[in-house]
């Protein structure tokens, strides 16, 4: 069986409109690229009943972990949730830019899209867990959500 892998951005895909039943995205668009560009295009190509995947930062993560590369989030909020969008990321080595909205505006943005949310699940570390991640310690994100995964199906 022949997988055809396609470079392209996920803000304008390269596909016919309804061509997929299932739209995926593993940190990639679901940060990288804006979600008022991607969620309308990830509907777009998807057919009816499809389904889209996608994890990426919690937006409580997001609004705990520092600007400064080697320091992890903690326990105090460090910036504003009304208004979360684009992050620029100079302080950090190789972040650059990510996107990040709350949990009213993107389940605004799905509907609007055309989807109904079918689960948000808030990954929780186990106590002890190992993370290779320098900007969140396991006793954080056993604590608090530094990861989450949204399910949603085109109606």
């Amino acid at each position: 069986m022949r997988f055809p892998l396609v470079h392209g951005i996920a803000e304008q895909l390269p596909f016919q409109d309804e061509s997929f039943d299932v739209v995926i995205s593993e940190y990639g668009a679901a940060i990288w690229s804006d979600p008022y560009l991607w969620i309308p295009e990830a509907a777009r190509v998807l057919k009816p009943g499809g389904e889209l995947a996608f994890l990426g930062n919690s937006a409580l993560f997001t609004l705990c972990v520092p600007d400064h590369e080697g320091e992890a989030a903690g326990p105090r909020l460090l910036r504003d949730q009304f208004g979360m969008h684009r992050f620029d990321w100079p302080e950090i080595d190789n972040a650059g830019v990510e996107f990040h909205v709350s949990h009213g505006d993107r389940i605004r943005l799905l509907r609007k899209a055309g989807f109904e949310i079918l689960d948000l699940i808030e990954l929780q570390a186990p106590v002890g867990a190992a993370t290779p991640a320098e900007e969140v310690t396991s006793e954080w994100a056993h604590r608090w959500p530094s990861e989450e995964i949204w399910r949603a199906r085109k109606r």
